[in-house]
């Protein structure tokens, strides 16, 4: 249970700062980044592995750079259901993804989690 709100605060706290390295992407305040991260996993635990399971040709086209786009587009629907977040565009969405699992991995190694 521990590890699964340290967890959160992690990926909360990549959000975060993704949102002030980013100018794409805005978030009004911490707590908004809470709420992003909780919506984040919500989302990439039931929506994701439908939407994988349907790319499964463009994914293996691909060699994976498909997943690319699935995160992107998990990002920009969190930010439809998240007030005090937005995402600009597409693009930001992609580089958002990709930011926001990097400075988690970061996160975690430091942390040892």
């Amino acid at each position: 249970m521990i590890r699964l709100i340290i967890t959160w605060l992690i990926n909360a706290t990549a959000v975060y700062a993704t949102a002030h390295i980013l100018p794409g992407i805005s978030i009004r305040n911490f707590g908004a980044a809470l709420i992003v991260a909780l919506a984040l996993g919500l989302i990439n635990t039931l929506i994701k592995p439908v939407l994988v399971f349907f790319s499964i040709p463009f994914i293996v086209l691909t060699l994976g750079l498909f997943m690319l786009v699935i995160n992107a587009l998990m990002l920009q629907m969190s930010a439809f259901f998240v007030q005090g977040f937005s995402v600009s565009s597409f693009w930001w969405a992609m580089l958002g993804s990709l930011c926001i699992s990097f400075v988690a991995w970061i996160l975690e190694a430091v942390l040892n989690v």
